[in-house]
């Protein structure tokens, strides 16, 4: 702790702020607990207490936080070495690594007590599980063993779905799970675009990211097939979690785009293409979730 202290003499108390806050990765949570609110929408079949729903999103968000945060502990090294992590807090020294630990450990602990006693113990053992899973099995050891880290490590970031799920029904059912598999199928195809931009950085750190292993040629064929594949399984939750014409629509719609964009990086094999692929997947995800929750709103509204 004498080097934290330290440090907290010498960077400014607005510049370590922002540090902490930087730790959690609030952009890729915001993303995350998109997806949290519409699957409690559909696990209530109307809009839950908004005080239930600010109890699921804020433990949800503090879990995750602390997920992040240990994970920019653990590679604070292979940081150091990449363009695009370069202004990370604990590189630029904002934050020490033992204030970093602390801090993950704090927003854990919170998180689940928060999620016990304002949700349920199946809402906050999923949010810990998730947690832990991020921590231990893709930050700690397939990020930087195999090329297929984010698609395992990705079901860490589909949790969320199921806390959410858990959280009004205290149980998990296959439309929740199928929700699940949505998320989890979207993580490679989202993650894989936006690393062909940086595919040299990943090299260079030796992080064996697809784009930077295997050519676009061969990455952008499992793109393509995973949005297939994702396509098909939200053509499969609309009847197993009783949506609706509006939802089933959005969901083929959004699909064919996302499999246009994927197709176009295929031909194109253009790391601009690819970044196109990236945003409209943040943007397919978003509208999918949303059409879910609207959907539910329309029929029991």
């Amino acid at each position: 702790m004498d080097s934290f202290v330290a440090a907290s003499k010498t960077v400014p108390l607005s510049r370590q702020v922002r540090g902490y806050i930087a730790l959690t990765k609030p952009r890729i949570i915001e993303l995350l607990l998109i997806t949290t609110v519409p699957a409690m929408v559909v696990a209530k079949g109307g809009i839950p207490s908004l005080w239930k729903m600010a109890i699921t999103v804020v433990g949800g968000t503090l879990a995750a936080g602390g997920a992040n945060a240990v994970n920019m502990w653990f590679d604070r090294d292979i940081d150091a070495v990449m363009k695009r992590t370069q202004h990370r807090p604990l590189v630029t020294g904002d934050v020490t690594p033992t204030g970093a630990l602390v801090f993950a450990v704090a927003l854990e602990v919170v998180a689940f007590a928060l999620l016990d006693l304002g949700d349920n113990f199946l809402s906050a053992v999923l949010a810990l599980s998730a947690a832990l899973f991020y921590i231990f099995i893709y930050t700690l050891w397939l990020k930087r063993s195999t090329s297929q880290n984010i698609v395992i490590g990705g079901a860490a970031g589909a949790v969320p779905v199921l806390v959410g799920w858990a959280a009004i029904q205290n149980n998990i059912t296959v439309a929740s799970l199928l929700m699940f598999l949505i998320i989890f199928l979207w993580t490679p195809p989202h993650f894989w675009a936006l690393a062909f931009r940086y595919k040299e950085d990943y090299s260079k750190a030796n992080v064996p990211m697809l784009p930077s292993v295997k050519s676009m040629r061969s990455t952008s064929v499992q793109i393509m097939a995973y949005t297939l594949v994702l396509t098909a399984v939200t053509l499969v939750l609309g009847p197993i979690a009783h949506l609706g014409a509006l939802y089933d629509l959005a969901a083929l719609a959004l699909g064919l785009g996302f499999f246009a964009y994927s197709y176009r990086l295929y031909k194109t094999e253009s790391p601009k293409v690819a970044m196109r692929v990236f945003s409209y997947s943040i943007t397919y995800l978003m509208l999918l979730f949303i059409a879910m929750g609207v959907d539910v709103v329309v029929h029991h509204g």
